[in-house]
């Protein structure tokens, strides 16, 4: 495995606040990358908002601005991170979809793997650019676009069920799934646009729980007991 897309939920970096940042979870996440990057593999992030904001749950405004809002989250999430990933030794760009002045670097395929390619750790901040477009569906256009063998969603459950597993004690986690199943079935593993996308470009994830000790570096070295979704 060369190059993964790294998609981190918010909440899961705000641990058990909520809400804003939780600096040893994200000092762990530093500390794995970087175990990472220093063996040769290169990473991408995207970061969700919903530590922040999510527009889509926001009943009494403009579905465009909220969308908007929320795209300003994920700009101050990648950041954040990118500093604390600095403070281990990484080196980071942060790239966005519309100019950011001094704060990111607007967002092209060449730039972005030159990051990637020096030993970098680049982030993908700003979602699509576009209202309408989740974070997951950032997630699998940047994984595309920068060529990843594999996306690595690190949520705050440790994998695929059959159903929400916060709502039903019984639900049961898949060890593999095919991405078709989870269209299909309407698996809560990415919202529709980035599965399909997933599906008809053949981009493979391996769905895990942040919290687990060394969680990234196990799912990239195929140690997890999380949820491969297959192409």
């Amino acid at each position: 495995m060369k190059r993964v897309l790294l998609k981190l939920s918010g909440e899961a970096l705000a641990g058990e606040k909520h809400t804003g940042f939780d600096e040893a979870t994200v000092l762990g996440v530093a500390r794995q990358v970087k175990a990472l990057t220093d063996e040769g593999i290169q990473v991408g992030i995207v970061i969700g908002g919903g530590n922040f904001w999510r527009g889509r749950t926001s009943e009494n405004m403009d579905r465009v601005k909220a969308d908007q809002i929320g795209m300003l989250a994920t700009v101050m999430n990648c950041i954040y991170v990118s500093e604390i990933f600095r403070s281990v030794g990484l080196d980071t760009e942060v790239f966005t979809p519309f100019v950011c002045g001094g704060f990111a670097k607007l967002f092209t395929k060449d730039e972005a793997l030159a990051c990637l390619n020096r030993g970098g750790v680049a982030f993908f901040a700003g979602g699509t650019g576009h209202p309408y477009f989740s974070t997951d569906t950032t997630t699998t256009l940047r994984a595309i676009e920068i060529e990843a063998d594999v996306i690595l969603l690190a949520k705050a459950v440790d994998g695929v069920y059959d159903s929400d597993p916060k709502v039903n004690p019984a639900a049961v986690k898949y060890d593999e799934v095919s991405i078709a199943e989870v269209i299909d079935k309407r698996l809560a593993v990415m919202d529709l646009t980035a599965s399909i996308m997933c599906m008809e470009n053949h981009m493979p994830m391996l769905v895990f729980g942040l919290e687990g000790e060394n969680s990234i570096v196990n799912a990239v070295k195929g140690k997890f007991t999380g949820t491969k979704v297959t192409v």
